[in-house]
């Protein structure tokens, strides 16, 4: 009785993102963007040579999110993307950068394509990745490889705060309040509804609050984790709202 052939599954990278790109960091220092031989690499990357699996599943990963290129049979060399997010001032540019890689694999690309809004549950990804090929097995590595992928770029939540509305609703007015300058009519001010997350943000979005003047509140929406590279563009944009203001002088 012969047996039948195992079963591959479809390409997919076996790590996350960003022990990807803190492997490819490390090929960068030691060689830059120079090709050299496949060994070289995966000793740049910290395995022992490349006659083990988990090398020769690194280096595949590390092609996969187009951190890694051949340019030739046998060589292969860290892509000038590595080296533009390890470089960029702008956080906006290596966000963008960020979003190249999560979207290289062509599984992930075509997950963020089905399930624009958020991904949904576990179960539902399995089952997904199974009818595209996946065993049981590889299904559920990929699935981890991913979702850590996503949450690592922090890529719904950066699209919720492109689409986020520029100012905040104004307050509903009703009748008894005395009047002041702001108020000359002497209308009562309902403070403005709170904002509600979607429930699929709920688990990985903080929500702090910031007290304004006039009794007013703004929200901070903090995705879970927050990077160092986060906060930076953060401040950024803090930074950008406080010059502007500066710019544009007070109200008179």
């Amino acid at each position: 009785m012969v047996d039948a052939p195992r079963k591959k599954s479809p390409r997919a990278p076996s790590m996350a993102l960003d022990e990807a790109i803190d492997r490819a960091m490390r090929a960068y220092d030691k060689d830059r963007l120079h090709p050299s031989p496949t060994e070289v690499v995966a000793r740049n990357l910290g395995y022992k040579g490349i006659n083990n699996g988990s090398a020769l599943s690194a280096l595949a990963s590390l092609r996969y999110f187009g951190l890694l290129e051949r340019p030739s049979d046998g060589t292969l060399a860290v892509t000038k993307d590595v080296e533009t997010y390890k470089f960029a001032p702008d956080p906006v540019q290596k966000q963008a950068v960020l979003e190249r890689f999560l979207k290289s694999p062509s599984l992930y690309a075509d997950l963020l394509e089905k399930f624009p809004g958020g991904l949904p549950s576990d179960g539902n990804l399995r089952y997904d990745l199974i009818q595209r090929g996946f065993t049981a097995q590889t299904a559920d590595m990929a699935l981890a490889a991913f979702r850590r992928s996503v949450d690592f770029v922090g890529h719904f939540s950066t699209q919720r705060a492109v689409g986020a509305p520029a100012s905040d609703p104004k307050p509903e007015i009703e009748e008894g309040a005395p009047a002041s300058p702001a108020n000359p009519a002497g209308l009562a001010q309902r403070p403005a509804p709170q904002p509600t997350l979607p429930t699929d943000t709920e688990d990985v979005l903080d929500r702090i609050p910031v007290r304004l003047p006039g009794g007013r509140r703004a929200w901070l929406l903090i995705p879970t984790p927050f990077f160092d590279g986060d906060k930076v563009r953060l401040k950024a944009q803090i930074d950008l709202l406080l010059t502007q203001d500066e710019e544009e002088g007070p109200e008179i």
